[in-house]
C-alpha cells in the first residue's frame, strides 16, 4: 500500500458536530478522490457523509442513509458527485468488481467514499485517503484521523 503524506485529527462531539466536520472532509479532500470510511457499527460514518453531502450542495443530502442493502447512493452536489458505498455484506474482490467502483473513482467529479472499504486490499491499494472514526472518551466524542496523498 502507498504511504499516506498528509494527516489530520479532529474531534467531535455531537451529531452536530460530526455533520459540520463534513465541510472540513470536503476542503481537506477534494475530488477525484477515493475515500475508504473506517470504524465500527455506529461510529457515524454515514453522519459523516451526510454533512459531506450538504457542505457539496447536494439537494437530498437530507436523505442521506447506509447503502448497507443497496450498496451505493449517489448525491448531486453543486459540481461534486457523491458516491456512498457500504462493502459490509460483500465478501470477494469480484464482487467488489461488480460495483463499477473503478468507474466511479475514474469520473473527474466524483468523490467516492467506502465504507468497509478497507476489507480488500484492491480498495486500499486504489484509496487516495482514509478516515477512521473511533469512538472517544465520552459517549457522544468522536475522534477522527483523516490521512491522504496529494
Amino acid at each position: 500500500m502507498k504511504e499516506w503524506t498528509r494527516e489530520k485529527r479532529l474531534r467531535t462531539r455531537s451529531v452536530g458536530g460530526t455533520l459540520g466536520l463534513g465541510e472540513i472532509m470536503t476542503e481537506l479532500l477534494r475530488a477525484p478522490k477515493l475515500v475508504v470510511l473506517r470504524g465500527e457499527l455506529g461510529a457515524g460514518k454515514t453522519t459523516l457523509v451526510k454533512g459531506m453531502a450538504a457542505a457539496l450542495g447536494a439537494a437530498d443530502a437530507e436523505e442521506v442513509v447506509s447503502p448497507t442493502f443497496t450498496l451505493v447512493h449517489e448525491y448531486r452536489g453543486r459540481k461534486v458527485r457523491l458516491f456512498h458505498l457500504d462493502l459490509y455484506r460483500l465478501e470477494t474482490e469480484a464482487e467488489v468488481e461488480g460495483l463499477g467502483l473503478w468507474e466511479m473513482a475514474d469520473e473527474p467529479d466524483a468523490l467516492v467514499l467506502v465504507e468497509w472499504g478497507d476489507k480488500f486490499p484492491s480498495v486500499m491499494e486504489r484509496a487516495d485517503a482514509e478516515i477512521v472514526i473511533t469512538q472517544g472518551e465520552v459517549e457522544n466524542e468522536r475522534l477522527l484521523h483523516v490521512r491522504w496523498r496529494d
